[in-house]
């Protein structure tokens, strides 16, 4: 059994779309990170600072993005987006799917809201050098970890996606671009953000915000 605790576009929505690469039938719980008062304390039994994503597989709750892509692109082998032990494309996978936690994360959202600050006074470094490795990454391959598709792709893709075209905190290069386009008539990308977009606009905090009534929604 698979447990699946989200927030629409949130962190846990490239979740979404790796569960939907992998063909996982799931259960998903709605978390309402948006709603007035806050997430009740209870969740914190599941995630302890009341964040998204978590999953339970089998009785075992999981948190952290990196931690949770891991877990399942291991669990569901078939669908070919974890490299096996011994693939020279292992490490670079993990790599990346760590470095969007520890590193692009923080970073871009420490440029987010403005804080001026030197490399090392963070682990995670400045927004400019993580700019520039992933530049240089993803003009040296086609996807996160080589030459094909991996479960680090749906994180990394998830990320610039967002804060390229939506947050326009990071800034747009022609790497970027191309790889996004690599990544964007990718079926379950497109079923993942038709799944959320129903999900938010079912969510008081998107229809206040877009006006929307929830018949219309």
């Amino acid at each position: 059994m698979l447990k699946f605790y989200h927030a629409p576009w949130s962190r846990s929505s490239g979740i979404l779309w790796l569960l939907e690469e992998l063909g996982a039938e799931y259960e998903m719980i709605e978390i309402d990170i948006r709603q007035d008062g806050g997430v009740p304390e209870d969740y914190r039994l599941i995630q302890p600072n009341k964040k998204v994503p978590a999953i339970e597989h089998d009785g075992v709750v999981i948190t952290e993005r990196a931690a949770i892509t891991i877990h399942l692109a291991d669990a569901f082998p078939e669908a070919g987006l974890a490299p096996p032990i011994g693939d020279p494309m292992r490490g670079p996978c993990l790599s990346m799917l760590v470095y969007c936690d520890a590193v692009f994360d923080p970073a871009l959202s420490a440029k987010a809201q403005g804080w001026t600050y030197e490399s090392n006074d963070f682990p995670f470094g400045l927004a400019e050098d993580m700019v520039n490795h992933l530049d240089r990454i993803l003009t040296e391959r086609l996807y996160a970890a080589g030459d094909r598709f991996t479960a680090a792709d749906v994180q990394l893709g998830s990320g610039i996606g967002y804060t390229m075209d939506n947050l326009k905190v990071l800034p747009e290069r022609p790497s970027f671009r191309a790889y996004m386009d690599r990544l964007s008539d990718r079926p379950a990308n497109i079923r993942a953000a038709e799944l959320d977009k129903q999900m938010a606009m079912n969510t008081p905090y998107f229809q206040k915000q877009f006006g929307a009534a929830p018949s219309e929604a």
